[in-house]
C-alpha cells in the first residue's frame, strides 16, 4: 500500500472544517471511516470498538443523507436534538457524536502509548489507552467486556509491522497524534456547552 495505513485519514484532516472554521460532516465521519482500517489490524481486541464506531458512524451518515444541506455542518443535528429536547436519549445522533468522539479519543490514547512506550506490550498499551478515555463511561459490564477483549490484542511487533505499509508508520502516527485531538477537543467542548459531554453508557 502507498503510504502507511494513517496516510488517507491524515489527507482527509485537511479537508474536516469549511474556510470559516465549522466543523462538516462528512469530512469528519470520513476521516472516522479511515481509521476502521487501522482497528481492522488489532484483530478480535477491537471488534468491540469497531462495531460501536461503525454504529455511530452510520447514525451520524444517515441523518447528514436525509438532507445534506441542512446538516452539512456536524454541530446542526444536535443543536437540533437540543431544540428538540432528544439529545440525550440513547439513539440520537448527539450520542451518537459523543461515543465515536470517545472511541477516537481511545485510539489517539492507544496510538501516543505506542510512541511513547515503545516497551510496552500491546495488551498493556491498550489497557491503559481505555483507562484514561472510555473507562470512567462504561458501566460495568461493558467495562468487564472490554477489558477481557484488549487482552487479545495482537503482538506489537506483528502489529507496527502490518500497519506500516510502505511509509514511516510512527511519523504518521505522530501527525494523526497531533492533528486530529483538536477536532475531538471541539467537539467536546461544543457538546459540553450543552451539558452534554459526560453522558454515561
Amino acid at each position: 500500500m502507498e503510504g502507511t495505513v494513517f496516510t488517507p485519514s491524515l489527507e482527509g484532516m485537511q479537508h474536516i472544517k469549511s474556510p470559516q472554521g465549522e466543523m462538516l460532516t462528512k469530512p469528519f465521519l470520513d476521516v472516522c471511516k479511515l481509521i476502521l482500517p487501522v482497528i481492522d489490524k488489532f484483530g478480535a481486541a477491537m471488534a468491540l470498538v469497531k462495531t460501536d464506531i461503525g454504529g455511530n458512524i452510520s447514525r451520524l451518515e444517515k441523518k447528514y443523507e436525509s438532507n445534506p444541506t441542512k446538516y452539512n455542518y456536524l454541530y446542526n443535528m444536535v443543536k437540533e436534538e437540543v431544540e428538540c429536547k432528544t439529545a440525550k436519549g440513547s439513539s440520537s445522533c448527539t450520542n451518537g457524536l459523543l461515543w465515536l468522539t470517545r472511541a477516537m479519543d481511545f485510539l489517539v490514547e492507544l496510538f501516543r502509548n505506542l510512541l511513547t512506550h515503545p516497551d510496552w506490550t500491546m495488551v498493556e498499551a491498550c489497557t491503559d489507552s481505555y483507562g484514561k478515555t472510555l473507562k470512567k463511561y462504561h458501566g460495568w459490564l461493558a467495562s468487564s467486556s472490554f477489558t477481557v477483549a484488549l487482552k487479545l490484542a495482537p503482538d506489537r511487533k506483528k502489529f507496527m509491522d502490518v500497519i506500516a505499509g510502505s511509509g514511516d508508520v510512527n511519523a504518521d502516527m505522530e501527525k494523526f497524534c497531533s492533528t486530529f485531538p483538536p477536532y475531538l477537543q471541539e467537539n467536546h467542548k461544543f457538546l459540553a456547552g450543552f451539558g452534554l459531554d459526560d453522558l454515561k453508557a
